[in-house]
């Protein structure tokens, strides 16, 4: 897929379901299929064992009961923990997804995604590898593909070398020459960036650069509604009901 053939929704429900469902669950797809999203954004990282699942922080501390490194505990230990409860009464007892277990859930109801690749410390490349394997395999049928991101250049690289046909994005928390140089060095059809550092202007810029743009985590229904009224192609939020309209 080229920046010229996009097929992504202008909206985008950030980490599943936003703040509405614990982050980055199955029951955060599930609320993000049931407010109408057609597309989620969630996090990728590696057990200590190599089994792809979904986890934001290094840490498991926020948003378990537990406390530990992910790179320092397998599967098996993983699945133990409840990373419901810290958000509501409600979800206890939800475990941490497998990147298949999600996989499922979005191609039987037929939504798409964004895969940011999040790799704990040094382990960057063998994420960005077997995420895109695990992507050619799952999606080989698939007319649209996911979005892979990351703030990981090695990361992306990886993914780059292992499935060059797999669309990428640069996550970035400012835009100059060097972001724009690795941008094109991975042959990324967007940039992801902060949506506090977007001006008209510079959004006029990375598409002249030939980078599609999805910004995040954009939570505000005006500065949405501005984004996209300057020509931003999606946006990643939490606000799952207040930004609905916009989609």
């Amino acid at each position: 897929m080229s920046s010229k053939h996009w097929a992504y929704p202008r909206l985008v429900a950030h980490r599943g379901a936003g703040t509405f469902a614990p982050e980055n669950t199955l029951a955060a797809m599930r609320c993000g299929l049931d407010y109408g999203f057609d597309m989620v954004e969630f996090d990728v990282k590696l057990s200590q064992d190599n089994v792809l699942i979904l986890m934001h922080d290094d840490d498991v501390t926020r948003t378990s009961t537990s406390l530990g490194l992910v790179a320092q505990m397998d599967y098996k230990q993983l699945q133990t923990l409840d990373v419901g409860q810290w958000h509501s009464a409600y979800y206890a007892g939800e475990p941490i997804p497998t990147l298949e277990n999600i996989i499922r859930f979005i191609q039987e109801n037929n939504m798409l995604c964004n895969i940011e690749i999040k790799p704990c410390p040094n382990r960057e490349k063998i994420t960005g590898q077997l995420v895109a394997k695990a992507v050619t395999k799952w999606f080989a049928k698939s007319d649209t593909l996911p979005l892979l991101s990351s703030f990981s250049a090695e990361a992306l690289e990886a993914a780059y070398q292992e499935a060059p046909k797999i669309p990428r994005a640069f996550l970035c928390e400012s835009y100059d020459a060097s972001v724009k140089k690795i941008a094109k060095k991975l042959a990324c059809v967007a940039i992801n960036p902060d949506h506090q550092i977007l001006t008209e202007k510079m959004i006029k810029t990375i598409h002249k650069d030939g980078f599609k743009i999805c910004t995040w985590t954009v939570n505000d229904y005006q500065r949405a509604k501005q984004l996209q009224q300057w020509g931003c192609d999606v946006i990643i939020t939490d606000e799952l009901e207040r930004l609905a309209s916009l989609a």
